[in-house]
């Protein structure tokens, strides 16, 4: 590869897949997040919620968490239920209603002799006066949050009919100084769990479709390598380590292959091989660079990043590599493509003037809508049920993770507390957790 391709590549993806080698530093303990929501959706369940009696002896807020996943989700609006005791009691639901609300929860935390936790709730439909929904959840004590995610997912289906994504997870890299590290957290930012730390760059995590594994990109061999990790017991295989740059894995729907970008022949192209390694087989020969593939929700194509014409934009090619077409037509410079899990949405980073936006594309009109007014926005990806989108951007000079509804109108800001880290390169889990 010759520099001038090398300055094209790290244009085009907007990433440094050609960093140096960088010194040790101290792997940073693990900071805690805070969840800040801001704006207003514009159709929301009007929902009132009840601290868990005793919760506090779990020594987690439950209710605050469940609060904040259906606040979150923009579906919700949440409002205090104070004075109903736990699941147990007879309430007025007329009057309820009569305050604004559609629905109740309330319930119990209890502590057990064999020091598990037993977590009840209960929902009612205060508009037809109707208990929709009771249950009773036996856990560990590290399992708190996770039971807490789970029954605002109970609520959110109840409610809504569709899957909540709050007990899936999310994996994002971290930078502090010059020590990366590879987090997998729920999808809240909180619980984070540390899966590879190192002193090289890593990016590109891509979630297989059971959730137990994580490719990337890892710089630790003095180039850029594609590795698969096992999330329970950390075994980790390099699967492309070609000549030339290895980069941007993405898995098929059924977990069997990896689609990756390969410079073994000199410019970046894109293959489709094996999960577990092996030969790769070839699926773009253009004379632009080819990179950042992402397979369809249905597995008969591939989206990917070109400059093929001139400037990069989002293009789709079969998985025979056939049926090469142009996706993206809105701005001259469109990049880091993700497909909600219907295939009906593409969500990308565009150039607008100087500024690198989140775009959301509706795939059967060519519709384009912005949804930030940041100006540093990347890595784009789709929450399993298709309601919302994580990705990083730069507030304030530090590198940080937001989340927001199709709309744009509700949007989070996952803040870490830990002093001078940068948060990248976010990539959603699955649903099956």
């Amino acid at each position: 590869m010759t520099s001038n391709d090398v300055a094209r590549q790290r244009a085009l993806e907007r990433r440094s897949l050609l960093a140096g080698l960088v010194s040790a530093a101290t792997l940073p303990a693990w900071a805690q997040f805070r969840v800040e929501i801001s704006g207003v959706g514009a159709t929301q369940i009007p929902l009132a919620l009840a601290p868990l009696r005793d919760e506090g002896q779990a020594g987690v807020p439950i209710s605050q968490i469940i609060r904040s996943d259906l606040e979150r989700s923009g579906l919700f609006r949440v409002m205090p239920a104070d004075g109903v005791p736990d699941e147990r009691a007879s309430v007025d639901l007329p009057a309820w209603r009569s305050r604004g609300a559609d629905a109740l929860v309330a319930g119990s935390v209890s502590k057990l002799a064999d020091g598990r936790f037993d977590v009840r709730f209960k929902l009612w439909d205060a508009v037809k006066g109707d208990d929709l929904l009771g249950q009773s959840k036996v856990v560990l004590a590290a399992d708190l949050r996770l039971a807490a995610h789970r029954i605002a997912d109970d609520i959110h289906q109840k409610l809504t009919g569709e899957r909540g994504v709050n007990a899936t997870r999310i994996a994002y890299v971290a930078r502090t100084g010059r020590r990366y590290t590879l987090y997998v957290t729920d999808a809240d930012g909180e619980n984070g769990q540390v899966a590879l730390a190192s002193n090289d760059p890593i990016i590109s995590p891509a979630w297989a479709p059971d959730g137990r594994s994580l490719a990337y990109v890892s710089f630790h061999t003095g180039k850029a390598t594609v590795w698969v990790q096992e999330l329970a017991t950390g075994t980790l295989r390099m699967v492309a380590n070609f000549r030339g740059s290895n980069s941007a894995p993405a898995w098929s729907p059924d977990g069997s292959r990896l689609a990756v970008a390969l410079a073994q022949d000199g410019l970046t192209q894109l293959f489709t091989m094996p999960a577990s390694g092996g030969t790769p087989l070839r699926l773009t020969t253009s004379s632009g660079i080819d990179t950042e593939p992402l397979y369809a929700p249905d597995g008969r194509s591939i989206y990917f990043v070109s400059d093929r014409g001139g400037g990069p934009q989002v293009y789709r090619v079969g998985v025979a590599g056939d049926k090469v077409e142009r996706v993206t037509f809105t701005g001259n410079y469109n990049i880091s493509p993700a497909i909600s899990p219907d295939g009906k949405q593409l969500a990308f980073i565009s150039r607008q003037g100087n500024a690198f936006r989140l775009m959301l594309q509706d795939l059967d009109n060519g519709t384009t809508t912005a949804l930030s007014d940041t100006q540093d926005d990347e890595s784009p990806s789709f929450a399993p049920n298709g309601r919302l989108l994580v990705y990083a951007t730069r507030l304030q000079g530090t590198d940080v993770l937001m989340t927001t509804t199709l709309d744009g109108k509700i949007k989070t800001r996952l803040v870490s507390t830990g002093r001078d880290t940068d948060m990248r390169e976010p990539a959603w889990g699955p649903f099956g957790r």
